[in-house]
This record gives structure tokens, sequence and C-alpha cells, in this order.
């Protein structure tokens, strides 16, 4: 998994291919949290712009994918350690 994107499309593959794999059971809640967190913190200006997704991600990703992502960045998760 690379952690700087260089279109805001691939940053959207990317965490498309983080929360399937989660939903499809192949990584855990731990792992979820820290790979989007990984991903926004290296990309934050391609995820956000003026408080909300921007509108690739939004057209890409989806309404329920960006439901789980929001609450991981926006601080509503925490890893259990």
């Amino acid at each position: 998994m690379k952690l700087f994107y260089k279109t805001q499309r691939e940053l959207a593959v990317s965490l498309n291919g983080i929360v399937d794999s989660y939903w499809n059971n192949e990584l855990n809640e731990d792992t979820l949290i820290k790979r989007v967190n990984e991903v926004y913190i290296n990309n934050p200006s391609k995820m956000l712009k003026e408080g909300d997704f921007t509108t690739v991600l939004r057209q890409q990703c989806g309404k329920r994918r960006l439901e789980v992502i929001e609450r991981i960045i926006k601080g509503g998760v925490e890893i259990s350690e």
C-alpha cells in the first residue's frame, strides 16, 4: 500500500480497497483504522476540501465507504491497543 498518491482517483481506489477488504473480513478493525489514518495524514488536501470530501472521492467511493472513512479521520474511532 502506498502512502502518497498522485491523484484523487488513485487515492479513491486505494481507500475503496481498504474498506472493501475490511468488509470482506480480510482486515481487522485496527488495521482498517491504521491504514485509513496513514493515508489521510499523508494526503489531507486530496481527501478533504473545506471540511468535506472532495467531489472525486464522493463520486468514486460512495456514501457508505465515506461514512466509515469519516468516522475514522474525524476521531470517532480509536485503535485499541
